[in-house]
């Protein structure tokens, strides 16, 4: 007490290293003069996120699921880059195939990954989807391959990637059409971009696009109606509205259609079957590669291959 009150009449403060108020030691430092009394400040900054909590938990979010062609209201529990947690009563089964309308954007094809209760894991598609005419979507992949992926680069590259999954014989279906088929056709290639707004850049990975707008996973979160330019490199630089934000997904409003066949103009990256999973879609599966039938993504030869049969047709 009385080093108190000398403090406060010779008016130079209080020391916090008095007696009332010890002065905090850093960690490991001891009362000798030794090398281990001498704090050593960190050189540098934590790269891993050792948190396990839910970081996109989200509160009062709806989203659309269409299951065949039935769609429903469903309530939205997660959302990362890799996949979304839903709440729902209506029944599915593991990796059956859904999508998931998120805001006003595309909806985004996923696989059930689990189901726990009315809780659903899903897991979005790997590639980047390309909506719109299904022909205009199949020209610009061809020129995509030819491009980006010359024929000696395809025998490669299909060399080194892993063995597709034997897919089971589908069940005999009445005449299906040829737009149907090609529908169905999944190709492994993923496009990336950046945003630019508020002289700040972010790298973004499409998830889907279209002529009307896209869907990019993003981790930094922007505002609704905010105008911002998104930058696909060769593929010209697009400005867009933000019409939805959640978590790692941004949904993008183009101001002027996009032309599809621009994407051919720039390499995209190959997807691998390599999931990574978000902390609050953790099942205790062990496989990742395992998309199960009628989720095998081509590789590059057979996609050639295909392509080049129907569009020489």
């Amino acid at each position: 007490m009385n080093s108190f009150r000398s403090a406060l009449d010779k008016g130079d403060g209080f020391n916090p290293s008095g007696p009332l108020m010890p002065g905090k030691k850093p960690s490991g430092v001891t009362e000798g003069k030794g090398l281990d009394s001498v704090p050593v400040a960190r050189e540098t900054s934590r790269t891993v996120n050792h948190r396990d909590d839910d970081r996109h938990r989200l509160q009062a979010e709806h989203a659309t699921l269409k299951v065949g062609r039935k769609n429903c209201e469903v309530d939205l529990i997660n959302l990362s880059g890799g996949g979304a947690m839903i709440r729902t009563d209506v029944a599915l089964d593991m990796w059956q195939k859904v999508h998931l309308g998120l805001g006003d954007c595309a909806p985004v094809e996923c696989a059930v990954r689990w189901v726990r209760g009315d809780r659903i894991g899903l897991e979005f598609a790997h590639e980047t989807q390309v909506g719109g005419d299904g022909a205009k979507r199949d020209a610009m992949l061809l020129d995509v391959l030819k491009r980006s992926f010359p024929e000696s680069s395809v025998a490669q590259m299909t060399a080194n990637q892993p063995a597709p999954a034997p897919v089971r014989p589908a069940k005999p279906v009445d005449g299906p059409t040829g737009e149907q088929r090609r529908a169905e056709l999944r190709h492994p290639l993923i496009w990336w971009g950046e945003i630019h707004f508020n002289h700040d850049t972010t790298r973004v990975r499409l998830r889907n696009i279209s002529e009307q707008g896209a869907l990019v996973d993003s981790d930094v979160a922007f505002a609704s109606d905010a105008e911002v330019l998104l930058d696909l490199g060769g593929a010209g630089q697009h400005f867009a509205i933000v019409t939805w934000s959640r978590g790692d997904q941004v949904g993008l409003r183009f101001a002027n259609p996009f032309n599809i066949a621009l994407l051919a103009k720039v390499k995209p990256d190959i997807a691998t079957h390599q999931w990574a999973r978000p902390a609050y879609l953790k099942s205790g599966r062990q496989t990742e590669a395992d998309w199960e039938d009628g989720w095998q993504s081509s590789t590059l030869a057979d996609l050639r291959q295909d392509l080049e049969g129907f569009l020489k047709r």
